[in-house]
């Protein structure tokens, strides 16, 4: 029998959902630095994007407690429709379930917060009753704690989903190098969002390759002068 989770991660064969990536929500995460987190979401987000990846974004509670979802967020998808909700588990909103099934695509990428509590409920339920396949964004996902969020994923593990990272998904997408439709886009992703990986992005562009800093405006380099 074929194991559908031996299938890398293409353009065609997934779909998106952030969960919950609010203000209030992220205040209560311990599990990760927060202005990672965000960075992280964007960058997935902005990845999403380039690949064309249909994508949902669901809140919960936004005017009573978790404030509006990231700007920078909703800025990588104008005028998508945000799907609000009262349960905890974004499965028991059949407006999440009718955009999962609208997509047409069983491997779902999952991106929320916090890890132990949406994630995990959703995550669950969408594989016992929807028959989805989940793949959990660890690190632009995030607990009240390192525990809330290490046992969380253990449970999902156990329960068949698949841990990745963004990153991992963003690289995936895009496979092989010679995509070069892509690959100007999924490289200034990288050098944004990718720490270190993106400095050496950098460093090797301008320094190896001889392009143009990535700045604007100019800046003239003044030689060194030895002190009197």
């Amino acid at each position: 029998m074929r194991n559908p989770k031996l299938e890398v991660l293409t353009p065609d064969n997934c779909q998106l959902i952030f969960i919950d990536q609010q203000p209030q929500m992220a205040f209560g995460v311990q599990s990760i630095d927060r202005q990672v987190l965000k960075n992280n979401t964007v960058g997935l987000a902005k990845a999403a994007k380039v690949f064309n990846i249909p994508t949902t974004i669901t809140t919960v509670e936004t005017e009573s407690f978790s404030g509006h979802t990231y700007p920078e967020l909703l800025d990588v998808f104008p005028g998508k429709d945000i799907l609000e909700r009262s349960s905890m588990n974004s499965w028991d909103d059949q407006k999440v379930r009718d955009a999962l099934a609208a997509n047409g695509r069983k491997k779902v990428i999952v991106s929320g917060l916090w890890t132990e509590v949406c994630n995990t409920t959703f995550a669950l339920c969408a594989m016992l009753e929807g028959e989805y396949e989940i793949y959990m964004v660890a690190d632009a996902s995030g607990g009240t704690s390192k525990d809330a969020h290490d046992f969380a994923m253990q449970r999902m593990i156990q329960a068949g989903a698949v841990p990745v990272t963004w990153q991992q998904v963003l690289l995936e997408w895009q496979r092989d190098w010679a995509h070069r439709d892509t690959y100007n886009e999924v490289m200034a992703i990288v050098r944004e969002h990718s720490g270190a990986y993106g400095m050496g992005v950098d460093y090797a562009y301008t320094m190896v390759h001889k392009a143009p800093q990535r700045i604007s405006g100019s800046h003239e380099t003044l030689a060194p002068v030895a002190a009197k």
